[in-house]
């Protein structure tokens, strides 16, 4: 697996409070490799064969604030405002030139500064909450989508069922 990480150096500060690890990229490779196999075992969820059969998977993960997500959000959505997370599924437009060993999920796109305020307000820590987001941003890359409350619903137990794990070094 491989994991481009970024954090936006303008406008994105981590506080002292923050964990050491959180933004850590071998713990975050390590994170997505444990939820991206234990997804590709269970036959019972839709996946995309691409995926499945890969050999090597990689995306794109990406730290910024507000008024970076925001203008993505305007540019790709036509919505107006930040929202906390934004993924961009390269399996979306897949074709034939797509087939082979290494595939390329997208990329995943978190308000840093979005993340902390929910976080405060879901009173749990903001690795907990930048984990639900990139889950949640890892289940659209993978095709997932929540159109209707029922697949909604489906997808958040799927979070929550990913969240089972153990962050490296970390309490779950």
């Amino acid at each position: 697996m491989e994991l481009d990480l970024a954090l936006d150096q303008e406008g994105v500060a981590l506080e002292p409070s923050d964990s050491s690890d959180l933004l850590d990229e071998t713990a975050w490779l390590q994170q997505l490799e444990r939820w991206l196999n234990s997804f590709c075992r269970d036959k019972s969820l839709d996946c995309p064969s691409l995926v499945r059969g890969a050999e090597e998977l990689s995306l794109g993960l990406r730290f910024t604030d507000d008024a970076n997500i925001a203008d993505l959000n305007s540019a790709w959505r036509q919505k107006t405002g930040p929202t906390d997370v934004l993924s961009f599924a390269a399996l979306d437009d897949a074709g034939d030139w797509m087939e082979g060993p290494s595939i390329e999920l997208g990329d995943i796109v978190v308000s840093l500064e979005t993340a902390r305020r929910q976080a405060q307000e879901q009173g749990h820590s903001l690795q907990r909450e930048l984990r639900w987001l990139v889950s949640h941003g890892l289940l659209h890359l993978l095709g997932w989508d929540h159109p209707d409350e029922d697949s909604l619903a489906a997808m958040l137990a799927l979070q929550e069922r990913l969240l089972g794990d153990e962050w490296p070094g970390q309490p779950g």
